[in-house]
């Protein structure tokens, strides 16, 4: 199991896509115990990439905001209303 691709590296899509994979491995119950703690570390650390990926594309969604004249006068962050 050692030819795991460096989490950091890995989008969030492929980052879900072995999560889940790991996910279904896990639940099958047919994985001998190393294997099943070496899975679950790397989906622990999947999980905290795909959180971290979410946070920064959450941090960068912007609300345009419309002056008087119904132009886009700027930006506010999506949580600021």
């Amino acid at each position: 199991m050692a030819d795991f691709a460096d989490v950091s590296t890995l989008s969030f899509e492929k980052a879900l896509a072995e999560l889940e994979t790991i996910v279904g491995k896990l639940e099958g119950g047919n994985v001998p115990l190393e294997e099943s703690i070496t899975l679950y570390a790397r989906g622990e650390a999947l999980k905290a990439r795909c959180d971290a990926l979410l946070k920064d594309a959450e941090a960068r969604v912007e609300k345009i905001t419309l002056g008087a004249d119904g132009r886009p006068a700027g930006t506010v962050p999506l949580d600021g209303e």
